[in-house]
């Protein structure tokens, strides 16, 4: 396999916690500094969900609008802004996509069950319904649309892929489309090679993709998807560590292990201008 491999950073999530992890960032200048040291470790793109000082989910319209300052300020990156979440209001989930228009935004595609279960303590340490009916979706699609900003359809199971069919028939999914393929969330399609072949087999023809793998298990898909010709995400919001016992210090850790695991395989990481060009993104 030759050509680019675009490697995406999740800089901090929603439930990463400093107790957990003494690098997840919080503040808009915090982001922006872990933004700036993925892009320069290898990252093309940086995928982003807003904190308060304390730790918590944000969905100011400011806070975001700071993240976006603050990592301009420092790269070029393209910045991908999340819009998952639970109990928000659909209006607000999506407020910062329709005022400041990042280049890309995330879409989930469908409802689940999503968990974290603790083997050592033997139980649920998050239990929710993650539930994004078809409106939702086509309200926050058509919401892109309207802003000029690229869906991330991020699909934790084989249905969630599915999903896009009558939105495709509808006209409001237009290609390029752009999927991520999240794999081992409690709730969702476990995170296996043989998986992974099957969501990226099930995909509209031309789509491009990258594969999502939570925790550890985050290093074999990604060379699976290396291998497969698709495009990878790491970093603090889906894994910690680069090996059993080996926490990063930051996303720059993880970025710059992916990007030398795509060199393995014969392939570059792609630079911010070949990523937005692979991905017909406005320069």
């Amino acid at each position: 396999m030759t050509g680019t491999c675009i490697i995406s950073a999740a800089l901090t999530g929603v439930l990463a916690r400093r107790d957990l992890c003494p690098a997840i960032p919080y503040t808009p200048a915090e982001i922006g500094e872990e933004a700036r040291r993925a892009a320069e470790a290898g990252a093309a793109i940086v995928h982003i969900h807003a904190r308060t000082p304390e730790g918590g989910p944000d969905w100011s319209v400011d806070t975001f609008r700071a993240i976006k300052e603050e990592v301009r300020a420092r790269s070029d990156v393209i910045v991908n802004f999340s819009t998952g979440a639970v109990g928000i209001p659909k209006e607000e989930r999506v407020a910062h996509i329709r005022e400041l228009r990042p280049e890309l935004a995330a879409l989930n595609m469908g409802s689940m069950n999503y968990a974290i279960f603790s083997r050592s303590r033997k139980q649920f340490v998050v239990d929710h319904v993650f539930a994004n009916p078809f409106s939702d979706i086509r309200f926050f699609l058509e919401t892109m649309n309207e802003s000029g900003v690229r869906p991330e359809m991020e699909c934790f199971d084989s249905g969630h892929i599915g999903n896009t069919a009558p939105l495709i028939e509808l006209g409001i999914l237009q290609p390029p489309y752009q999927f991520s393929l999240v794999m081992g969330v409690l709730g969702g399609i476990p995170g296996t090679t043989r998986n992974l072949v099957h969501q990226a087999g099930s995909l509209p023809p031309g789509s491009h993709w990258q594969v999502i793998g939570i925790g550890l298990n985050q290093w074999p898909l990604l060379a699976a998807a290396v291998a497969l010709g698709g495009n990878v995400r790491v970093g603090l919001e889906d894994n910690f560590y680069l090996e059993e016992g080996h926490m990063a210090r930051s996303n720059g850790d993880l970025v710059e292990k992916a990007a030398a695991m795509v060199r393995e395989q014969g392939r570059e990481p792609a630079t911010i201008a070949q990523a937005r060009a692979q991905l017909e993104l406005a320069a």
